[in-house]
């Protein structure tokens, strides 16, 4: 069975995408068998698996609205295959903002995507849903779908802010929508360990959440900001930095723990 978990932050600039790709990318180095889905209109995460957004013959947009199954709509990200690190990529383009306004008036329109992805539930180890920073049908469908969401989250202050909206946000849709919703953990990004504020919020985290805190840090590098605009995750672009090194210690601790459920 697959563990399907939603990166999500209803914050915008968090790291969503740059976590997405790069822990699918992760788990494929590490031997498991990944599928990610992109619910973002802006196909930042399609673009970022090497996939050309405007070339895609089907998208989650179709799967949504019941034209194409996962199977039709997947594609396998090639560009990685070579390195190691290939992974399906269920990609998104502009036509997916439409399928709010689309999916209005239909039935089961949250819980779309959890069927569609249970027709290939035992082709993955681990399906990533990269979520839209807003509460929308999207991130609706894939938070009905997923069994966990990944927070990653800044250690600045606001940040602490926006994680109490997306805490009350999965109580509502855990009690109403999705039993198995729960908070996989929280994942810190672009830390800068120099920073006494951030340290600080690190360990307010660590006191106020306990093991629900991830243990691997990913460290503030310019080589993950650098990778999209290469159309590669960071692991791929240059495994050796520091970052990208975090990535797959990162998804290492995510193996290990599914291990452990």
């Amino acid at each position: 069975m697959a563990h399907i978990f939603c990166i999500a932050n209803q914050k915008g600039g968090v790291g969503k995408t740059t976590t997405t790709v790069n822990l699918a990318a992760g788990l494929a180095k590490v031997g498991q068998r990944v599928l990610m889905v992109d619910l973002d209109p802006q196909g930042n995460a399609t673009m970022g698996s090497g996939v050309d957004k405007r070339q895609l013959a089907h998208t989650v947009y179709d799967v949504l609205l019941e034209t194409a199954t996962v199977r039709e709509a997947r594609v396998r990200a090639d560009k990685l295959a070579a390195a190691g690190f290939a992974y399906d990529v269920l990609g998104a383009n502009r036509e997916l903002a439409g399928a709010e306004v689309e999916l209005v008036d239909v039935d089961r329109r949250e819980k779309r995507l959890k069927a569609a992805l249970a027709e290939v539930d035992g082709e993955y180890d681990f399906v990533l849903i990269d979520c839209p920073p807003s509460l929308s049908m999207l991130t609706l469908n894939g938070l009905c779908s997923a069994h966990g969401v990944i927070v990653p989250m800044q250690c600045e202050y606001f940040a602490l802010e926006g994680l109490t909206d997306l805490v009350n946000t999965i109580k509502q849709v855990h009690a109403n929508l999705n039993r198995d919703l729960k908070i996989i953990g929280l994942l810190r990004v672009m830390f800068d360990p120099r920073i006494t504020l951030q340290q600080q919020v690190s360990e307010q985290l660590k006191s106020h959440f306990g093991d629900k805190v991830f243990n691997t840090v990913i460290p503030r590098n310019v080589r993950l900001a650098e990778a999209p605009s290469y159309g590669l995750p960071g692991v791929v672009f240059d495994p050796s930095a520091r970052g990208s090194q975090a990535f797959v210690a990162f998804a290492q601790e995510m193996v290990a723990r599914n291990q452990a459920l």
